[in-house]
């Protein structure tokens, strides 16, 4: 038998485990309140492989009975941000916070399925990151496609994922049995105010390998090569994890960062 799950419940599961995370696992607090949305896993779904990668993989595909997808966002805190703001290369808790928030957003994943299993709901999942194609530099499940027709947020210039609490942290996401219903926090066209027509662009001064552009967004080759050096070559990042791909320049002390920009 089945129990009734809403999506407040949810959000309130969300945001009590990420609280709880940094005492629990005895480490560093990176993260504002999480944000999280649900959808129907309905036909919107079936748009991904054209906005995303061409084998972007559907709800459905994850969970056949799958009736609603769930996105959610965990926001860095503003020091974190600040910090990592100096210079070219990336502070090395910027590259911390990544594996940290990894690591919870896993964790809460797991926190989710068993929640809704205990209500008589199956769930699927995937890992946080690295579940794309290191060809084409797509993911297969993207967490910001699925946010963006959930209504979590839209896309900047710089291919960042702008929400109600900015562009600055990480997203997980799941399919689940559970009739969840549509609970969007954003319904606007466009978030970033170069697209709405106003003068920005900061994002595009901040890279500091010139990958990000007005006309053609960003150069997933130029970023890439650059994630890997910074891995490589630089002491800030040095013993880090061989995942731990990250600069973030482009995301940090902009219009975007914290909240949905105004002009």
């Amino acid at each position: 038998m089945t129990g009734l799950v809403t999506s407040g419940d949810l959000r309130t599961l969300i945001e009590n485990y990420a609280a709880d995370y940094p005492k629990a696992t005895e480490g560093k607090n990176f993260w504002r309140t999480p944000l999280a949305v649900t959808a129907k896993a309905d036909e919107r779904f079936d748009i991904l492989p054209e906005i995303a990668a061409d084998d972007h993989v559907l709800p459905k595909d994850l969970l056949a009975t799958g009736k609603s997808v769930i996105v959610f966002f965990v926001p860095f805190i503003k020091e974190l941000a600040r910090e990592n703001h100096k210079g070219k290369i990336p502070c090395r808790n910027w590259g911390l916070a990544y594996e940290s928030t990894n690591s919870l957003i896993n964790s809460l994943c797991e926190q989710i399925k068993l929640f809704l299993e205990d209500a008589g709901y199956q769930s699927a999942l995937v890992p946080a990151t690295h579940n794309f194609d290191h060809k084409k530099l797509m993911a297969r499940w993207s967490h910001k496609h699925l946010g963006y027709i959930a209504g979590l947020g839209r896309f900047g210039v710089n291919a960042q994922f702008i929400t109600p609490s900015g562009c600055t942290g990480r997203m997980g996401s799941l399919v689940t049995e559970a009739d969840l219903g549509d609970s969007p926090l954003v319904t606007e066209k466009e978030l970033c105010l170069h697209k709405n027509g106003h003068k920005c662009l900061v994002c595009v001064r901040r890279c500091p390998v010139g990958a990000v552009s007005s006309e053609t967004g960003i150069d997933r080759e130029k970023c890439w090569t650059r994630l890997k050096s910074n891995l490589r070559d630089t002491k800030e990042l040095a013993g880090r994890e061989q995942t731990t791909h990250v600069c973030g320049k482009c995301q940090v002390v902009v219009p975007c960062s914290f909240k949905i920009p105004k002009a």
